[in-house]
C-alpha cells in the first residue's frame, strides 16, 4: 500500500513533471532556464483556498545522502504525510507515513540510514518545575530494511529515551556514528530506573545497530556541558558552565584549559572547528556592545585565543556536517557574497546564488565532496521551490514545490520597506501586497514577528500571503529588538516592551499611509507569541489605531511570564537576571501588561492558544479572556486542544488561520 500511494501521490503533487524538468547549467550554474512545474488551475481573480496557506507545505524538508544519489523528503501526498526516499533515477526506494510526527530535522548517515529529529509534548509528573515539556528524540530509519524505525537510546535502560543535545554525525572506521547528549538513570533497589540527578553525558551511537557507548562523562551537579566532536569521533572541545554562576571554561579532550571567563549574563557557545580542524572557534556576547564576537584558539592550547571576524555581522556559518569544520560564512546585508576558505567552494556557492538571483536563495546542504547541493528558493511569484544542483552532471533539477495549489501569479509581491521611527531610528520591514491589485489605499495588516529576537526577510510567508490573497497589504516590521542587524540593535529592544518597540510598528503603518499605499483607518494588528503581545498592546497600551487585534499564543502578563519562566528554570538566578534585563529593571510591569489594561481595549480581540504550548502557557490567554469578560469588552477565545507553540500540525495551523482571517474580514472588510 505504501508504494502505491507514493506512486500516485508523486504524480498528483507535480513531482513527476518537476523531477523530469532539468535545467542545463552553462559553466557551473549560470544561465538557468525557468523551471517547469504543475500548479492547480483556478479562475482569474479567485484566490487559492486558505488550506493552500494554512496546511503544512506539501514538501517540508529534504536531505541528500552522502553520495548525492539518494534524496529524502518529508512530503504530503494524497493527504498522507510521509518520508519518501528517491534514487537518482527518480525511482521510489522507500516511503513511510509520518502522519502526526513533529519533524524538526532530517539527516543522512551515509546512503543507508535517514535520521529524523522529532519532538512531542509530554505531561510531567508531580513536583517538577513545569506541567509540560517538549521532549526531543531521534528516529533511525534503515532504508534497506522493512524493520520499524528505532529511537536512539530506546534499547538502553540506563539512559532516558530522549535527547539532550545532538552533536553531529561522523564516519569512524567506515561506520556512521551519531553523538548525542543522554540523561543517565540509575537502578533503585526495587529495580526501577530513575534519573541520576546530573547533567547529560555524551554518547556515541552506532547508527547501524543503535548501540550506545558513553564517550564523555556528565558534569558535576549544578553544571552543564556542551561538546564539539571532531572527524575521528573524539570530544575535542568541551564547554562547561554553572547553572547558578557566570563562570565558564572551555577545555580540550585532554582536560587542558583553552579559554575561560566570567560574565554577568553568560552567552558563550562552541561554534565549530576552523577549516583545518586544528583550532576551535567559539563565540560570546560582548556585554559592552551587545555584539557577537568570535574567537579562535589552537586545540592543543599552544596559544591564547585570538578574536576573528571583527566588525562583521554574520548571518550564517557554513559548516561541514561530517567534520564539524567551518567552511565559510555569509555576512548580513543584501548583495553580500559568501566567503569560503577554499576558493573552489566560494566559486561554486557564488555561482549557485547568482543562478537564482530573482529569488531568495537558501543553500540547505551539500554532500561532503561539495559536488551536490540542495537549494531552496522563494519570494515574489515563488511559494517555495526545491532544487538538486549536481555540478558533475551540470544541472539543477527542480524536484518539488512547497505549495502546488498556489500558482506563481497568485503570490503577492514581496519587497523591503524602509521608514523612520519617530525618534529618528532607521527601520525596515517586509511588505507583502495583494496580487493583481493597485497598491493604493489598501486595507492593512500589521504582522509583527515573535521572539522578539527574530526578524522577517523578503520571502514568501504563508501567513502574510494568506492575508494578501484576501486583499490586504501586510507589513512585517523589523522593530528595534529584531535580529536583522547587529547585536546593539537587538539589545535596543531591552526595556522597550509596550514602548518604543510598540511605536516602531505604528510608525511603519503611518509611513505606508503617507505614501498612499494603505488606508490607516482600515488597519488590524495580528501576531503570535511576542507578536501576539504586540497585537494586544496595539489596542490596550495604544488607542485609536486598529480596528481589531488577533493574538496567537500571546504573552499577556509580564510579571506572570517572569514568575513562570523563573520557576520552570528551577529558580535559576541567571534566568531571573536575563528576564529582568529584557523586560526592563525599573519598568512597571502592570503598565505594559495587556491583561492589566484589558479595560482599555478599544477594538475587538481574538485570542487563539494551544493547550500543548510549552513556551507561552495557555494560562496567559485564559487570564486575558477573563479580564476582557469582566470589562465587558468584545473578544473571542479559541482553544486548540492539540496545538503546540509552533502550530507544527496542519490541523492546528489551518484552524488558526481560518479563525484569524474570518475575524479580520468581519471587523476590517477588505472591500
Amino acid at each position: 500500500m505504501l508504494t502505491s500511494f507514493a506512486e500516485r501521490g508523486l504524480e498528483s503533487m507535480g513531482f513527476r513533471a518537476a523531477l523530469a524538468a532539468t535545467m542545463v547549467i552553462s559553466g557551473i550554474c549560470a544561465g538557468l532556464a525557468v523551471p517547469i512545474t504543475v500548479y492547480a488551475q483556478t479562475s482569474e481573480g479567485t484566490p487559492p483556498p486558505l488550506s493552500a496557506y494554512g496546511e503544512l507545505p506539501a514538501l517540508e524538508d529534504a536531505a541528500l545522502s552522502e553520495s548525492g544519489n539518494l534524496l529524502a523528503v518529508i512530503a504530503t501526498v494524497d493527504g498522507i504525510r510521509a518520508l519518501i526516499v528517491l534514487d537518482s533515477d527518480n525511482v521510489l526506494v522507500k516511503s513511510i507515513p509520518v502522519e502526526r510526527l513533529k519533524v524538526f530535522g532530517m539527516h543522512w548517515a551515509g546512503d543507508s540510514h535517514v535520521l529524523l529529529r522529532i519532538s512531542q509534548t509530554e505531561d510531567l509528573p508531580p513536583f517538577w518545575s513545569a506541567d509540560q515539556a517538549e521532549t526531543s528524540q531521534m528516529l533511525i530509519v534503515d532504508i534497506n530494511s522493512d524493520e520499524r524505525a528505532q529511537r536512539v537510546f530506546e534499547n538502553e535502560r540506563e539512559i532516558a529515551d530522549l535527547l539532550n543535545g545532538f552533536y553531529g554525525l561522523r564516519k569512524v572506521d567506515g561506520r556512521w556514528k551519531g553523538y548525542f547528549g543522554g540523561l543517565e538513570r540509575s537502578r533503585r533497589m526495587d529495580g526501577q530506573y530513575v534519573f541520576a540527578g546530573r547533567g547529560s553525558a555524551l554518547y556515541e551511537v552506532d547508527i547501524a545497530d543503535n548501540k550506545a557507548r558513553r564517550a564523555a562523562v556528565a558534569p558535576a551537579a549544578g553544571k552543564s556541558r556542551r561538546w564539539l566532536v571532531d572527524a575521528n569521533g573524539d570530544d575535542a572541545a568541551i564547554l562547561e558552565q554553572g547553572y547558578e554562576s557566570s563562570q565558564w571554561e572551555i577545555f580540550n579532550g585532554s582536560g587542558k584549559t583553552l579559554a575561560k571567563g566570567s560574565m554577568d549574563i553568560p552567552r558563550v557557545w562552541l561554534r565549530s572547528f576552523d577549516h583545518t580542524g586544528t583550532k576551535l572557534i567559539y563565540g560570546m556576547e560582548d556585554r559592552a556592545t551587545g555584539r557577537s564576537r568570535y574567537f579562535e584558539v589552537p586545540l592543543d592550547g599552544s596559544a591564547a585565543p585570538v578574536e576573528i571576524l571583527q566588525g562583521k555581522n554574520i548571518r550564517r556559518f557554513f559548516t561541514d556536517p561530517v567534520t564539524g569544520r567551518m567552511l565559510g560564512y555569509l555576512e548580513d546585508g543584501s548583495g553580500s557574497t559568501p566567503v569560503f576558505a577554499e576558493a573552489a567552494n566560494a566559486q561554486t556557492v557564488h555561482d549557485i546564488f547568482n543562478a537564482f538571483d530573482d529569488a531568495t536563495v537558501n543553500l540547505v546542504e551539500w554532500t561532503p565532496d561539495f559536488s551536490n547541493h540542495l537549494v531552496r528558493t522563494n519570494g515574489s511569484q515563488n511559494a517555495g521551490s526545491w532544487y538538486h544542483v549536481n555540478l558533475e552532471e551540470g544541472e539543477a533539477r527542480l524536484f518539488g514545490t512547497e505549495r502546488p495549489l498556489i500558482a506563481p501569479s497568485q503570490v503577492g509581491p514581496v519587497s523591503s520597506f524602509s521608514y523612520l521611527a519617530r525618534d529618528g531610528m532607521i527601520l525596515d520591514g517586509v511588505l507583502t501586497l495583494p496580487p493583481h491589485r493597485e497598491p493604493k489605499n489598501l486595507p492593512v495588516i500589521i504582522l509583527p514577528h515573535g521572539g522578539p529576537h527574530a526578524h522577517d526577510e523578503v520571502q514568501f510567508d504563508w501567513w502574510a500571503q494568506a492575508f494578501a490573497s484576501r486583499g490586504y497589504a501586510v507589513l512585517q516590521p523589523n522593530f528595534r529588538g529584531s535580529t536583522n542587524r547587529d547585536e546593539a540593535f537587538r539589545r535596543a529592544g531591552y526595556g522597550e516592551w509596550g514602548a518604543k518597540m510598540q511605536t516602531d510598528k505604528t510608525d511603519g503603518l503611518n509611513a505606508l499611509a503617507e505614501q498612499g499605499i494603505v488606508d490607516p483607518s482600515r488597519a488590524c494588528i495580528v501576531g503570535a507569541s511576542y507578536g501576539g503581545y504586540a497585537a494586544l498592546a496595539g489596542v490596550t497600551i495604544e488607542q485609536g489605531i486598529y480596528r481589531c487585534a488577533v493574538a496567537v499564543a500571546p504573552v499577556t502578563d509580564i510579571q506572570l511570564t517572569i514568575n513562570t519562566d523563573y520557576s520552570e528554570s528551577g529558580r535559576n538566578s541567571i534566568v531571573a537576571r536575563v528576564l529582568k534585563e529584557q523586560f526592563g529593571k525599573d519598568v512597571d510591569y502592570d503598565a505594559i501588561s495587556p491583561r492589566k489594561l484589558a479595560y482599555k481595549a478599544d477594538a475587538p480581540i481574538l485570542l487563539i492558544h494551544g493547550r500543548e504550548d510549552t513556551v507561552v502557557e495557555y494560562r496567559q490567554s485564559k487570564v486575558m479572556a477573563d479580564e476582557l469578560k469582566k470589562a465587558g469588552k468584545p473578544f473571542k477565545l479559541v482553544t486548540l486542544d492539540e496545538a503546540d507553540h509552533w502550530l507544527t500540525r496542519s490541523s492546528s495551523r489551518l484552524a488558526m488561520l481560518t479563525e484569524a482571517v474570518a475575524f479580520v474580514k468581519e471587523h476590517n472588510p477588505p472591500d
